[in-house]
C-alpha cells in the first residue's frame, strides 16, 4: 500500500496525527489514542524517501541530512492539508503529520460559546485562545478567522508557521505569511504586519517579550489580535503572558495588558460517551471591568476563577461548569469528567451552582 493510500485511510477513520518512524508501523491518533495502521515496519531507507516527498522546497529537500527539525505543511487532493514535522530520532527520522482539513470549521461546528463571534467583531483588542498541544487551538483560532471573514468587511493578516488552515478571500481580504518562507520570525512578521494596513493580525504564538508588547501596542493602536498561547487554563495562559514582560516594566505591562485584552478561551478535548470520538470542554474569561481591575492590582489566581464561576450575562465559565454541562446532557460520562478536574465529582457537583460575587 502507497504513502497516500495509507494516509487517506488514516483521515478516514477520523486521524488527527500520523506518526512515521523507521523500525515501527504506520501509526494514527484516533480519538486520542495512538494505534498501529499498517502491520509492516518500516526501513529507514522508507522513511528517508517519505521525509523527502513531505519537504516543501527543493533547498530544504537538497540538505536533508543536516536537518534536524523541520516544520513545513504538505497538502493531498482529496483529502486533505498536514502540518509536517521531520525530526531525527537514532541517527534515523521520524515524521509526525497533524491533519488538518480542507473545510476551515465555523464556531458552530466545533461547539464553541456562541457570544466569541460577537467578540471578535470588536474593532480592537487581544483574544487568546490557550490549550495544551493538541486540544484543537489552530481550528478554534481558523474558526474565529472565518467568522471574521464571512460577517466583517476587514484586511486580516496571519503569522503562522507553518500554514496550516487555508483562508478564502470571502468579505473579507485574507493575507497569510509563513515564519521561515514569507518572514523571519513571529515578531518580525508582526511588526510587519502593522505596516500592512490590517484591521485584524493573526500571530500563531504569543512566547516571547517583543511579540507580547507589539501584540499589545496593535490593540492600543485600534487593531484585533488573535493569537495562541501553549497553557492548560485560562489563569495559567494570563500569567505566561504576564511572565514575558521584564520584571522592571511589569506593572505597567500589566496595565497595559489588561486594558488591551478582551477574551481567554481555554480548551480541551473530552472522550465522548461509548468512545464516539471527543468533544471540547472550553474555560471563558471575559475583559469585564472586574476582570480588568484584578489584572492590573495583580490579584491571584483565585480572583479570577472566582469571576469566570460567577458567570452571569458576560457567558464566562470555568472548565468544571462545562464538564458538569457535557455530563447533563449526555455527551461524557461523569467518571470521565471527574477525572479531569482537581476534586472529581464533588467539584463538578459545586460547579452546577453558580459562585457568589
Amino acid at each position: 500500500m502507497t504513502m497516500e493510500k495509507i494516509i487517506k485511510a488514516a483521515v478516514e477513520r477520523g486521524a488527527s496525527d500520523l506518526h512515521i518512524k523507521a523500525g515501527d508501523v504506520f501509526r494514527a491518533r484516533v480519538n486520542g489514542k495512538l494505534v498501529p495502521i499498517t502491520k509492516q515496519r518500516l526501513t529507514p531507507e522508507q522513511t528517508k524517501a517519505i521525509a523527502l516527498k513531505l519537504v516543501s522546497s527543493d533547498e530544504d529537500r537538497a540538505r536533508l541530512a543536516q536537518l534536524r527539525d523541520y516544520d513545513c505543511s504538505w497538502g493531498m487532493p482529496g483529502v486533505g492539508r498536514f502540518r509536517v514535522n521531520i525530526l531525527r530520532q537514532r541517527s534515523s527520522y521520524m515524521i509526525v503529520m497533524r491533519v488538518i482539513p480542507f473545510a476551515v470549521p465555523s464556531l458552530a461546528d466545533l461547539h464553541l460559546p456562541d457570544l466569541l463571534g460577537g467578540i471578535v467583531e470588536e474593532d480592537r483588542g487581544i483574544v487568546l485562545v490557550a490549550g495544551v498541544s493538541g486540544s484543537g487551538k489552530t481550528s478554534t483560532i481558523a474558526a474565529l478567522v472565518h467568522h471574521v471573514n464571512v460577517t466583517q468587511h476587514r484586511h486580516i493578516v496571519t503569522v503562522e508557521n507553518p500554514i496550516e488552515y487555508l483562508h478564502r478571500d470571502l468579505n473579507c481580504s485574507v493575507t497569510q505569511r509563513e515564519v521561515g518562507v514569507d518572514t523571519e520570525t513571529f515578531a518580525v512578521g508582526l511588526q510587519a504586519a502593522l505596516r500592512q494596513d490590517p484591521d485584524v493580525i493573526v500571530i500563531g504564538e504569543m512566547l516571547d517579550a517583543e511579540t507580547v508588547d507589539t501584540a499589545i501596542k496593535a490593540a492600543e493602536t485600534g487593531h484585533l489580535v488573535i493569537t495562541a498561547v501553549p497553557a492548560p487554563d485560562v489563569v495559567s495562559a494570563v500569567d505566561r503572558v504576564l511572565a514575558t514582560i521584564p520584571r522592571e516594566e511589569r506593572e505597567v505591562g500589566r496595565m497595559r495588558f489588561a486594558q488591551a485584552l478582551r477574551c481567554v478561551l481555554a480548551q480541551q478535548l473530552v472522550p465522548r460517551k461509548q468512545d464516539e470520538g471527543r468533544t471540547v470542554a472550553t474555560e471563558l474569561l471575559v475583559a469585564t471591568p472586574e476582570v480588568r481591575a484584578a489584572i492590573r492590582a495583580g490579584e491571584g489566581p483565585a480572583k479570577l476563577r472566582q469571576l469566570m464561576g460567577a458567570g452571569g450575562p458576560t457567558g464566562m465559565h470555568t472548565f468544571e461548569q462545562s464538564l458538569n454541562a457535557l455530563v447533563v446532557n449526555g455527551l461524557v460520562s461523569l467518571e470521565t469528567a471527574a477525572a479531569l478536574v482537581p476534586g472529581g465529582e464533588a467539584a463538578l457537583k459545586a460547579a452546577a451552582k453558580p459562585a457568589k460575587r
